[in-house]
């Protein structure tokens, strides 16, 4: 069956203007593959069975009987049995650095109840006795009433040192006394601005922070390293190398991200294309545009490009933070909180677009959204088209009118497809906030498809599974992964693997400029490809996240292979 939907593809791709690679060979390849499922993902999604590369760089793709003439006597075989070879996934929205340094501190992302997460802090002090701060994040906010965990928890099990932890959506953070008192935080502080410093009964601070309030704690934690940068990055690189990844965009890079790329690129150990969105400083005005000018300028190279500029337009609904057109439904005196004077951010968008960086803006509520939407308009009509690509991500919740928005405006629809499906987040933490009628309009990835627009996507990790194979088959079937038998969540916005397949490859190579030289599998394009185990077209859509990779390549050179690829070479 495989062999027979490649050859209609094929004659039907020579039918319309897209024929195979059959030509005579120029130069013998690197490395042949024959034996596979590819689906290419160029113009006419056509299939092939064969790549031959050499330099980096794809020579051909087709059939197995001519590539063999590629074939020369330095040239690598590898005959694979059917398994499926897709362009290399591009993460368009992630936090590669800060994400792998987290992974050597105390992750909570694994705990299901409140006396998990607490034994697991427990067993991580006591193995580290000697650090001045016990640090860690990924605790789930369903796990604890309103969300918010108390200080006095932390104080039984860590009363002599300062403790902070990061919540899994990275919007709220958990501190015992001692880091409170550390930061000078008591009944009397005020929230700073764009920040929520939670509180009991009797105004004392309870131990959750939310947004901004955050920093009046992290800037208190000792600096990364340069070393513990760099370890975090590779780490990071080494993981989303085992997924199939082969591009990403950093979605909140600082100079110190830039260096630590950029080091890793010098040692030639970047397994990844990277674009960094640097962090735009809400209590700053336009004029940092300028900063982000000189650190483009210092920084850019082929593989490491700061080209964008991160916007966090909004917080979060499940702290009542994402700012929504209408009030909360448990809290009708709120409507959340953007983190922009609409002046402002108009302001900061036009200098952006014509400096010639692609707005990144993170946007959950309807009304950050259309914010966004209207200061994206705004800046087009004052500095006229051009091709930066904005894109808005996450999009949890966007109004009916501004779908279309996205196709007029050329804005990229960023989703995080992993979210899409009735989870704990969404059944005691969104659903109570936003009513029924709201939360059966999150997520809404088929609807913005269906309008033209272009849409990618990414994880955000450590928010979420760094695993596109996972987001993926939620996007397709909108249950969680293993829910084989429930009823898919909002089912008119579930999309079909072609599509996001799309978003993961090509769309996200176009979101980062590099669509001419990755995001399909063509002759002449970079060799970046995957191998899975099984073709995604062949099994059950519920079965997508046991897909493994077998083997992932970035550049014509491997980055990763299984211990079990099973190929023969």
């Amino acid at each position: 069956m495989k062999s027979t939907i490649a050859k209609v593809v094929v004659a039907f791709g020579a039918l319309v203007g897209c024929p195979p690679s059959y030509c005579q060979p120029a130069q013998k390849a690197d490395l042949v593959i024959t034996g596979a499922d590819i689906y290419t993902v160029d113009d006419c999604r056509r299939w092939a069975h064969a790549l031959a590369i050499a330099g980096g760089k794809i020579l051909y793709v087709g059939e197995d009987a001519a590539a063999l003439d590629y074939v020369g006597p330095t040239t690598k075989t590898i005959q694979l049995h059917g398994e499926m070879i897709l362009p290399g996934f591009h993460d368009s929205h992630v936090h590669p650095i800060d994400s792998g340094i987290e992974l050597s501190l105390c992750r909570l992302d694994e705990a299901t109840s409140k006396s998990e997460i607490l034994l697991a802090i427990e067993k991580y002090s006591k193995a580290h006795p000697k650090d001045a701060w016990i640090t860690g994040g990924g605790w789930s906010l369903p796990l604890f009433p309103n969300a918010s965990p108390l200080k006095e928890d932390l104080d039984k099990i860590i009363p002599d040192r300062p403790a902070y932890f990061i919540s899994q959506d990275a919007h709220s953070a958990w501190a015992n006394s001692r880091a409170l008192k550390l930061a000078g935080i008591n009944k009397s502080t005020v929230n700073p601005p764009l920040g929520i410093i939670e509180r009991n009964a009797d105004g004392e601070p309870s131990g959750t922070l939310r947004e901004y309030a955050m920093d009046l704690v992290s800037k208190l934690l000792p600096k990364q390293t340069r070393e513990e940068r760099q370890i975090g990055l590779l780490r990071s690189l080494n993981l989303a190398n085992s997924f199939g990844i082969t591009s990403l965009q950093d979605a909140n890079a600082d100079e110190d991200s830039l260096q630590t790329y950029t080091e890793v690129a010098n040692n030639r150990r970047l397994t990844a294309r990277v674009v960094a969105s640097l962090h735009v400083n809400p209590e700053r005005d336009q004029s940092q545009v300028k900063d982000f000018v000189s650190l483009r300028e210092k920084y850019l190279s082929p593989f490491v490009r700061p080209t964008s500029a991160k916007i966090f337009a909004d917080g979060v609904v499940e702290t009542h933070t994402a700012a929504l057109s209408a009030p909360y439904t448990d809290k009708p005196s709120t409507s959340g909180m953007l983190n922009f004077r609409t002046e402002q951010l108009n302001l900061i968008v036009e200098a952006l677009d014509k400096a010639g960086f692609q707005v990144h803006v993170h946007a959950i509520g309807d009304k950050a959204v259309n914010q966004a939407l209207n200061a994206l308009e705004l800046a087009k009509s004052k500095n006229g088209p051009n091709d930066n690509r904005h894109h808005i991500a996450h999009l949890e919740l966007i109004k009916s009118t501004d779908i279309p928005r996205f196709r007029k405006l050329n804005v990229v629809a960023n989703f995080q497809p992993f979210w899409a499906y009735r989870d704990a987040y969404i059944t005691e933490c969104t659903e109570p906030l936003l009513g029924v009628e709201r939360t059966n309009h999150l997520y809404q990835i088929g609807s913005v498809m269906k309008s033209g627009a272009v849409v990618a996507a990414g994880s955000d990790w450590s928010v979420t599974t760094i695993n596109p194979l996972d987001a993926m088959q939620v996007a397709v079937t909108r249950k969680g992964l293993t829910d084989k038998i429930g009823a898919p969540w909002n089912p008119d916005e579930r999309v079909t693997l072609p599509e996001i397949i799309s978003a993961y490859t090509i769309n996200g190579a176009f979101v980062n400029h590099q669509e001419n030289v990755t995001g399909s599998l063509e002759k002449g394009k970079d060799a970046d490809f995957v191998v899975l185990d099984k073709n995604l077209f062949e099994i059950d859509p519920s079965d997508i996240h046991k897909t493994r990779v077998v083997m992932t390549y970035f550049k014509g050179e491997p980055v990763y292979t299984s211990k079990d690829n099973g190929a023969s070479k």
